[in-house]
């Protein structure tokens, strides 16, 4: 699909102007939804039910470029998606680990004085 696009030189208009296949990838998650809708809705329009009409290469070309661009939304989608899941694990040990060190202070607190000085002299 890309070699394709990359072939054919494709350019999707977009508000900023023209943009190239890799500009996609530039795009924010809303910006992308809002060309697929558009490309979308294009392809709509020209899919009318005529038995007589032949598919031309806009047709195509259109189907090409929303093909490219629902890739591409996709793909960033499930990596920020990824990247949520990985900072609430990363908070959720970060949390785990703050509990673990006040539980085992409280454990230090509880040992008697004799316990403490002993454990003291081992570490020398």
């Amino acid at each position: 699909m890309f070699e394709k696009a990359s072939r054919l030189k494709v350019r999707f208009e977009a508000e900023k102007g023209n943009l190239a296949v890799e500009d996609l990838w530039d795009l924010s998650l809303i910006q992308l939804n809002k060309l697929a809708k558009k490309y979308n809705k294009e392809m709509k329009e020209n899919e009318e039910e005529d038995f007589l009409k032949v598919r031309t290469a806009k047709d195509t070309l259109t189907e090409l470029k929303f093909n490219l661009i629902l890739h591409v939304l996709t793909t960033k989608k499930e990596e920020q998606e990824s990247k949520e899941r990985a900072a609430e694990k990363k908070a959720q040990k970060e949390k785990l680990l703050t509990i673990l060190e006040r539980k085992e202070s409280q454990e230090l607190e509880g040992k008697s004085v004799e316990e403490l000085k002993k454990q003291i002299a081992e570490l020398e």
